[in-house]
C-alpha cells in the first residue's frame, strides 16, 4: 500500500520504538495519530516533529486496554483525518509478573494492553479500512513469542498471543487488509541497563552489535508497502534467535 496521503494510528507512538515508527511513517507522507497514556509531553513533542515533516499529526490519550477509550481514540482519528488506513499496535507494558502471583492485577494489565487492546483496535479500524478498499496492520511483538522471558509470564504470553492474533486477523480480514508483525531484538537498551548488560546482549547476536529503532521502523514500513505479504512476522534481531 502506498503510504503517502494515508493516515496511520500508532499506539505507544510517543517514545522509543513507537516514536521511530511514527516519524518513519510521517517521513513517508502519512498523517499520524500518536496514542499515549501517560507520556503527554513526549506525545506532543512527537506531534511537533511529525508536523515539521509536512504532514498532519494528532496526539490522543487513551488506555487501549479499555474498549470505550479505544473507540473514542479511533473516532478522534477519523474525525480529524477522515480515515484510519494503517494501524501499528506498539503499546506494551514491561512489567514483571513472577509466580506465584497472588495478585493478578499485573497479569490483567499487561494482557489487557497487548491482547485486548490490539483486538479492540483491529475491530474498530477494520470497517474504516474496508470502506476505503485497503488497509494495513502491523503488530509489534518480540522474541518472547518463541522463547519466554523468566519472570515475565504475562509479557511472554501476551506477545505469543499477539503473534497468533496477527495470523488470525490476516485470515479474517483478507483480502482487503494485510496484517503482519515485526519482532525486534536488541535495538534500544532500557534506561537502567549497564554497559556490561549492553555488551553481553550485543555478543548474543550474530551481528555482534545492537540494532537501531530505525531498523524496526524500516521493517514496519516495508510490510505496509508490501501488498502481497500477510500473516507473516519479520524478525529484526541481528540473528539473536539463531545464536542462542
Amino acid at each position: 500500500m502506498r503510504i503517502e496521503g494515508k493516515t496511520a494510528l500508532i499506539t505507544g507512538g510517543a517514545h522509543r520504538v513507537g516514536k521511530a515508527i511514527t516519524l518513519a511513517l510521517a517521513r513517508a507522507g502519512a498523517n499520524v495519530v500518536v496514542n499515549y497514556l501517560s507520556s503527554e509531553a513526549a506525545a506532543q513533542e512527537t506531534v511537533q516533529e511529525a508536523e515539521a515533516l509536512g504532514v498532519g499529526a494528532l496526539a490522543v490519550r487513551a488506555d487501549v486496554g479499555e474498549l470505550g477509550q479505544v473507540r473514542a481514540l479511533v473516532a478522534a482519528a477519523a474525525d480529524r483525518f477522515g480515515a484510519v488506513d494503517i494501524l501499528v499496535n506498539s503499546a506494551s507494558i514491561w512489567q514483571k509478573t513472577p509466580l506465584p502471583m497472588g495478585d493478578f492485577s499485573g497479569w490483567r494489565r499487561v494482557l489487557g494492553v497487548l491482547l485486548d487492546g490490539s483486538m479492540y483496535l483491529a475491530d474498530a479500524v477494520a470497517p474504516l479500512m474496508h470502506r476505503r478498499g485497503e488497509g494495513a496492520m502491523v503488530n509489534i511483538i518480540d522474541l518472547s513469542a518463541w522463547k519466554p522471558f523468566a519472570g515475565y509470564i504475562a509479557h511472554s504470553v501476551g506477545k505469543s498471543g499477539l503473534l497468533a492474533l496477527t495470523r488470525q486477523l490476516a485470515l479474517e480480514l483478507a483480502p482487503t487488509i494485510s496484517v503482519n508483525a515485526v519482532a525486534p531484538g536488541p535495538v534500544l537498551p532500557p534506561p537502567d541497563y549497564t554497559q556490561a548488560q549492553i555488551d553481553r546482549l550485543a555478543a548474543r547476536t550474530l551481528k555482534g552489535r545492537w540494532g537501531t529503532v530505525q531498523d524496526v521502523a524500516g521493517a514496519v514500513r516495508f510490510l505496509i508497502e508490501s501488498d502481497y505479504i500477510t500473516g507473516e512476522v519479520l524478525v529484526v534481531d541481528g540473528g539473536e534467535r539463531l545464536a542462542d
